[in-house]
């Protein structure tokens, strides 16, 4: 699917925002090329396929996965909390004394 034209509307975007960058020869070449065999201009290309990078980057940081003995171990832990300690408790005094609230 081209992202960049994704039929959720965001591509109804205006194309205003302009990204400028150098490359070295060959990865221009290879740009154009797959550009080429894609049916796509080289700008289309290179967008889609930073679009989707960053999409996948961006949900990979995002999102955490657990195994299922993690996820159990996470919910048992949020079931039944640990005693918080004193070096927690100061720690929370420190951060109630420089937190404004209002």
């Amino acid at each position: 699917m081209d992202p960049v034209n994704h039929p959720s509307g965001e591509g109804d975007e205006r194309n205003d925002a302009r990204m400028h960058f150098r490359t070295r020869p060959r990865i221009k070449q290879a740009i154009r090329r797959a550009a080429s065999l894609s049916g796509m201009d080289d700008s289309s290309f290179v967008i889609n396929a930073a679009y989707q990078a960053a999409l996948e980057t961006i949900a990979t940081h995002e999102r955490t996965v657990l195994s299922a003995e993690d996820h159990a171990a996470f919910f048992a832990a949020l079931d039944a909390p640990a005693e918080p300690t004193e070096a927690l408790r100061e720690a929370a005094r420190r951060s109630r004394a420089r937190t404004v609230s209002g």
